[in-house]
């Protein structure tokens, strides 16, 4: 390699590097670092796989994509299989190399979907840092069925930067996450330790001038600023629980059980299957639970509630069921309550489905099922 290539290569790495150190949103970075690598190197087409811990793809980035594979909302790219995801599963794509051909466009071709632009090759490297892999990096240019080992020596090193800006978000991503964690939980003392010793005294107080007093209209008054007290005290003890969930390392049935009882609620629980979940799994369906037990709590006019857990190797089912008042729901239609927009969002952010069935004067029943 000439020097002046050399340098121009060195040029490259430095701006992608420059790029990857921006930002920590996975796709707006991956798009620009794509755009850089191709006005770079002169080549036309690009696009990038991150693939998750149980083999599927997703496309996260991609440039100039031919009309045969950018047709129907770039569907062919973002379903099916094709040799270097297939690769990239089986753990024999270790470096940057060519693909004889790309099977993505054969089915174009095949099914006649549209003009191809003269694609038919391209070349795949993994994106990794050190032993860990997140995806695939793919480059292509019409009529070029092959490419230098200088061309895939650059495009690995490319890669290797993706996958150490990629491990460095991930890292980051975490931080902050244990950082709210923290968060919440300093936050779950400061409410103990003054706001609910506050709520306690003012209830003490209120009761002493129930006892002092022999005005009827005060004792009344009193005895409301006590009963106000009392119902603030168990909210706040209760939205303690839901900023840090004391006893969940005891299992989800026992810490939704303990919760259920301490905002006044008679719970049967039942649970079958295998007891351990993933932790993002449990912590979800700990939200969802606490919030549908507040819920019967608040609406349904009984403080019968029950609860049943089943778990299998292939997905987890949690139901909460009361036979309370009930209301008018349509699974179609917009959800107004905002606690039930939560449980169905962190419901679908896990894969899962939500689903509520409720009669007037019939109960309610929550269903959540989340794959595993």
């Amino acid at each position: 390699m000439s020097g002046d290539a050399k340098y121009e290569e060195l040029t490259i790495l430095k701006e992608i590097a420059e790029l990857l150190n921006e930002g920590t949103d996975t796709t707006t970075i991956l798009s620009g670092v794509l755009k850089k690598l191709l006005h770079v190197t002169g080549l036309q087409t690009g696009w990038i796989f991150l693939v998750n811990e149980h083999g599927m793809q997703q496309l996260v980035a991609d440039v100039a994509l031919p009309p045969a594979l950018a047709n129907n909302n770039k569907q062919r790219m973002c379903q099916g299989d094709c040799w270097c995801v297939s690769k990239y599963n089986n753990h024999t794509l270790k470096k940057a190399t060519n693909i004889i051909e790309c099977k993505r466009i054969e089915d174009a071709l095949a099914d006649e979907a549209g003009n191809t632009c003269g694609l038919t090759h391209h070349a795949t490297v993994p994106l990794r840092a050190g032993e860990e892999q997140f995806g695939i990096l793919n480059v292509a240019s019409p009529n070029k069925t092959h490419f230098q080992k200088n061309e895939l020596a650059l495009l690995e090193a490319v890669a290797f930067q993706i996958g150490t800006a990629l491990k460095r978000i991930k890292l980051t991503n975490r931080e902050q996450e244990i950082a709210l964690i923290s968060e919440r939980n300093r936050l779950a003392r400061d409410l103990h330790d003054s706001v609910n010793q506050l709520l306690f005294s003012l209830s003490l107080t209120a009761r002493a001038g129930v006892e002092m007093t022999t005005v009827d209209e005060v004792k009344q008054t009193f005895s409301y600023i006590q009963d106000l007290s009392q119902e603030a005290l168990g909210e706040m003890r209760a939205l303690i629980w839901q900023l840090k969930p004391q006893g969940l390392e005891n299992g989800l049935v026992s810490a939704l059980s303990s919760y259920a009882e301490m905002i006044g609620l008679s719970i049967q629980a039942k649970m079958s299957g295998a007891v351990s979940l993933p932790s993002k799994v449990e912590e979800a369906l700990w939200r969802i639970g606490q919030e549908a037990l507040a819920n019967c709590k608040k609406h349904a006019n009984t403080n019968d509630v029950a609860l049943s857990l089943y778990v299998d190797e292939n997905q987890v089912m949690m139901s909460i069921k009361d036979a309370g008042c009930g209301f008018r729901y349509e699974e179609n239609s917009f959800i107004l309550s905002l606690g039930l927009r939560n449980m169905k969002t962190r419901t679908e952010a896990l894969n899962g489905r939500f689903q509520l069935t409720s009669r007037l004067g019939s109960g309610t029943e929550i269903q959540i099922v989340i794959p595993l």
